[in-house]
């Protein structure tokens, strides 16, 4: 087991109405938006226009400060709306859902067989390259680095985070294989930390390509940043990489099944919210 790692300051903020460990998945959703604004240093060059039809996959826009980095649809529909703000800055891009979903086949493929290069191919295409963090500064990783190492924070102990051990379930397949993946892109190591108090299911804990970590304590023992300075600090001229443990599955989903499906469970919660979940 991972050595563990205590983190003797910190303060747990103890707010009212945590979610109660049910997923909902009865949404009745029939817009999606994909936002350029929440990006960091993202200027959006369009490749759709309004009315054209488009799948789960199907390239929306792409960053005009790095043409590499592409932004694809999280569903299949109808461009319904190209909402633009001021100086006709794009704020949000509005696809309707219609009919079965549909997805492009970007192919499935064992990344441990893949070279480097391949992986990365792949990622950028179907989009869930913009998945990943680059650090310092949190922007989009840019494909042409090499991160000194990747860090992914295997639980959250902000006010009203949701459970990750709720969160992960049934994904450890997907979660595997994504680490996979990541374990390609750097010459040194794919860091994931967890808490002492999780109940281990077996995702994290059995995961391989990956170095294991524990952490300790009160906020911000969960903030991937503070891991980082724990683990392997960022000097000048340093860059690391930053996944979220879901995103490591949608990841791992692109290998597995060919198809880009970034699925995320969130807590919607908070003291004015009736049922938390």
């Amino acid at each position: 087991m991972a050595k563990i790692i205590k983190i003797k300051k910190g303060l747990n903020i103890n707010l009212k109405g945590a979610a109660d460990k049910i997923v909902v998945n009865n949404l009745n959703i029939s817009e999606y938006a994909v936002k350029p604004t929440d990006y960091i240093g993202v200027r959006p060059k369009m490749l759709v226009a309004e009315g054209d039809v488009v799948k789960a996959g199907t390239p929306l826009f792409f960053n005009k400060n790095n043409e590499s980095v592409i932004f694809t649809s999280p569903v299949s529909g109808t461009v319904k709306a190209i909402r633009r703000g001021e100086k006709r800055v794009i704020q949000e891009v509005v696809i309707a859902i219609s009919g079965e979903m549909q997805y492009e086949d970007f192919g499935s493929a064992d990344p441990l067989q893949l070279s480097k290069q391949d992986i990365i191919d792949k990622m950028v295409k179907s989009g869930a390259w913009t998945l990943l963090r680059q650090r310092p500064f949190a922007t989009i990783a840019d494909p042409a680095t090499e991160p000194k190492a990747i860090f992914i924070s295997g639980f959250d102990t902000a006010p009203l985070a949701p459970d990750y051990d709720l969160l992960m379930q049934g994904k450890e397949k997907a979660f595997q294989i994504g680490l996979d993946a990541l374990s390609k892109l750097t010459k040194g190591q794919v860091h994931l930390s967890m808490n002492p108090k999780m109940n281990f299911s077996g995702i994290y804990v059995n995961a391989k390509n990956v170095t294991l970590h524990q952490f300790e304590g009160k906020r911000p023992a969960g903030n991937v940043g503070v891991q980082i300075s724990h683990i392997d600090p960022i000097n000048k001229g340093d860059i690391v990489w930053v996944v979220n443990p879901q995103d490591v599955a949608t990841i791992g989903t692109l290998f597995a099944e060919g198809v880009y499906r970034p699925e995320k469970t969130i807590a919607l919660c908070g003291s004015s919210v009736r049922k938390p979940q």
